[in-house]
């Protein structure tokens, strides 16, 4: 016994009966655990795999189970090693003679045909640093529509009790593709349309139901109330995560190789501010007695029910695993920066007050770049120091050689969003009317309705000729001004900061003002990131680039 477990044992036995119970059934961390009853041990992993006969039942060199250890205690977030719960040997069998002529299995560990036995010494609280190892399973050369199989997951160990898990093996089992969407034409924002939601059961077996799932991001909703349907609307948190999601079960059988489609239209209703918003749809069989669990806690439709119609001939390349659009992609925004004005002395210092806004009528989601900033420059005019920028705001250096700050707004970003970044400057010598600029990156975004206002004026000692305030947004310098220097340095300057924040990029929070020094106001408010890189590509090239990473992936659609 060690040390450790020695004082432990010891405390327990100070805290009686009771106390030593409860802290044996929570587990300690930082210590050995040690006490009368066994520490419970649970082994978690996929508890059903199915395996098409149409694919290759996803990346071949990955596995679709993936054995780990739970064990109770606080899992450790820290730094340095790694406090143990328990310390003790153990041993873990992977019995997968169950899926003899069902299909092949690749065992981690030690193994012998279709067992395996895999061993350690040391538990941790959770599941993060118990992982035993993957199972990737795939069609055997007999492997027939219906064969289903089982694997076996055992563990034991002196003073550990394991609660086993068994992983259901089905091939050929009812398999529901979408039909493929395609977007509609000159959808405007504020516009309904109704798409063309269909389902084909491409499995060996007939599915006994099924479960459509529609999805819609912040500006999407769906009007029409069905009976067999239910939703939640998540209006608050993250402007990432807001969406409204619909489920309607049938409980009808689908026939394998055949098609359906739904007996009445299902209406899309796209907001005046929606822009490259997310809808998908997604069958997915009826599971045993989910239809009376289905709709708990949700809000149940009180109209007719939804229901499916057999199809006649159908063409599987016409059905899709995921079925999704970004819409509409008509709508604009219309970005701008504010500059301000000040006066001084030599010495003096001034607060120049930089506005950025979103005029509307979109908000920019950025829902496929997981909220990729926008940025841009500032440069103080001359004859000023910079003393203090906005937390958000790092030096650079604009077109290569002359020094600035660069400032990172978060997207999502709402409608009517306003933000407000203070910079302190120091007048070290007065010179008359110097110009400071203020711009975003020299890109061609579609989506801005009026690149004119995406430049500004910071402007210090102003002989007060009228429009020499800085305020405006328009870049109307004089390109002579040698205090006026040219357009940001676009968004690839290499001085990336880092997006920790990017939780904050929501609408409801009190956002950065706190210890950043960043006024915000709008609809919700509108937090600020740090960016690791800069979306130079405008929201039209973030969905490219969308399109272009998902044209290979093998996995769940990222909604």
């Amino acid at each position: 016994m060690t040390q450790q477990a020695r004082r432990l044992r010891a405390r327990l036995a100070a805290l009686g009966a009771v106390g030593a119970t409860a802290l044996a059934a929570a587990g300690v961390q930082g210590a050995a655990h040690a006490a009368d009853a066994p520490l419970p041990v649970v082994i978690t992993g996929e508890d059903r795999v199915d395996l098409s006969l149409h694919s290759d039942n996803g990346d071949p060199t990955e596995p679709q189970v993936d054995l780990r250890l739970d064990v109770p205690g606080e899992e450790f977030e820290g730094d340095g090693e790694v406090p143990a719960v328990h310390r003790g040997e153990w041993t873990i069998r992977i019995d997968a003679r169950g899926l003899e002529g069902v299909a092949k299995a690749d065992l981690p560990c030690d193994a012998d045909g279709l067992v395996a036995v895999c061993t350690g010494s040391d538990l941790y609280a959770g599941t993060t640093y118990n992982r035993i190892g993957g199972i990737r399973l795939d069609l055997a050369d007999d492997s027939e529509a219906g064969d289903t199989g089982s694997i076996v997951v055992t563990g034991e160990g002196e003073g550990l009790a394991f609660t086993p898990l068994t992983v259901d093996v089905r091939v050929g089992g009812p398999e529901l593709l979408n039909r493929a969407l395609s977007l509609p034409k000159n959808l405007k924002a504020g516009e309904t349309f109704e798409p063309p939601l269909g389902v084909m059961n491409v499995g060996g077996v007939p599915s006994e139901g099924a479960v459509l799932r529609l999805y819609g991001s912040r500006g999407l909703s769906f009007p029409d109330d069905f009976g067999n349907c239910s939703s939640t609307v998540v209006d608050t948190g993250p402007l990432l995560r807001q969406h409204t999601e619909v489920l309607c079960a049938f409980p009808g059988t689908l026939e394998a190789g055949a098609a359906y489609t739904l007996a009445g239209p299902v209406r899309v209703k796209t907001a005046d501010f929606a822009l490259h918003d997310i809808f998908s749809s997604s069958f997915r069989p009826l599971e045993p007695g989910e239809e009376k669990t289905l709709h708990e806690g949700r809000r149940r439709g009180s109209g007719p029910d939804l229901t499916l119609e057999r199809a006649g001939d159908a063409d599987p390349a016409q059905y899709t695993k995921y079925a999704e659009l970004d819409l509409p992609t008509t709508n604009t925004y219309d970005l701008e920066l504010t500059g301000a004005s000040a006066s001084g002395a030599a010495g003096d210092t001034v607060t120049a007050e930089i506005g950025f806004a979103n005029n509307g009528p979109a908000w920019i989601s950025a829902l496929r770049s997981g909220g990729e900033p926008f940025s841009f420059t500032v440069v103080a005019p001359e004859g000023a120091t910079v003393t203090s920028a906005p937390e958000k705001c790092r030096t650079v250096t604009v077109d290569g050689s002359v020094p600035g700050h660069r400032c990172w707004v978060a997207t999502p970003l709402l409608e009517d969003a306003r933000l407000s970044f203070p910079f302190e400057l120091r007048i070290d010598e007065v010179v008359e009317g110097a110009r400071g600029r203020v711009a975003m990156p020299d890109w061609d975004n579609p989506f801005d309705s009026d690149p004119s206002n995406d430049v500004a004026w910071i402007v210090l000692n102003a002989p007060g000729e009228p429009g020499d305030d800085g305020t405006g947004g328009s870049d109307d310098g004089p390109s002579d001004d040698p205090s006026a220097p040219g357009t940001g340095d676009g968004a690839g300057s290499g001085d990336g900061a880092g997006t920790d924040d990017a939780g904050s990029a929501s609408g409801g929070g009190a956002g950065d003002d706190a210890d950043g020094g960043l006024a915000l106001t709008g609809a919700q408010g509108v937090g600020l990131l740090g960016g690791a890189a800069v979306l130079a590509l405008g929201l039209g090239a973030a969905v490219v680039v969308y399109q272009r990473r998902r044209a290979g992936r093998d996995g769940e659609a990222a909604v």
